[in-house]
């Protein structure tokens, strides 16, 4: 399972996780506190659904949200490098995106934007467009999400992603 490789990979080299979600509501905290010994390597989360929540708590800034909207890649990057501060974990794991039923900030139902910050303000990001039910697209993100976290790990510990 991807949160308990996730975990062992964050102990075994004695770092921690915080996550910010939006469009997830939390699925990707619950994800990753799952499995036993999650307190060693998870600090905690925020769940920023609302925009201005993403400047007050994350420290998004006010100029990009209100040039781009919430659902872009600036602002997973801006989410993930807050959380990780607010958090003062060694990794940030952040997703924004549309679930649906309607478009929002001018983009289509399925776009996904998830960002990890880890130490010394490296970003890295996935953008997606995905398709099916707003359960099938939280849950997809949240995998999605998972999924690039644990590369990231993998790729920072000489491991590779299959």
């Amino acid at each position: 399972m991807t949160a308990s490789e996730i975990l062992a990979a964050l102990v075994g080299r004695q770092a921690t996780v915080a996550v910010a979600e939006s469009l997830t509501g939390g699925l990707i905290g619950a994800a990753l506190t799952t499995p036993s010994g999650a307190s060693a390597a998870f600090a905690g989360g925020v769940i920023a659904y609302a925009t201005e929540l993403k400047a007050r708590l994350l420290g998004v800034p006010e100029d990009l949200l209100a040039r781009e909207g919430a659902v872009h890649p600036a602002v997973a990057a801006a989410m993930a490098a807050g959380v990780r501060a607010l958090a003062r974990a060694d990794y940030g794991l952040a997703v924004t995106g549309v679930a649906g039923p309607d478009p929002q900030d001018g983009r289509p139902v399925g776009t996904v934007h998830v960002a990890v910050a880890g130490p010394e303000n490296q970003v890295w990001h996935r953008d997606l467009l995905l398709n099916g039910s707003r359960e099938n697209i939280r849950a997809h993100t949240c995998q999605e999400a998972l999924d690039l976290l644990l590369g990231v790990l993998q790729v920072n510990s000489g491991e590779h992603s299959g």
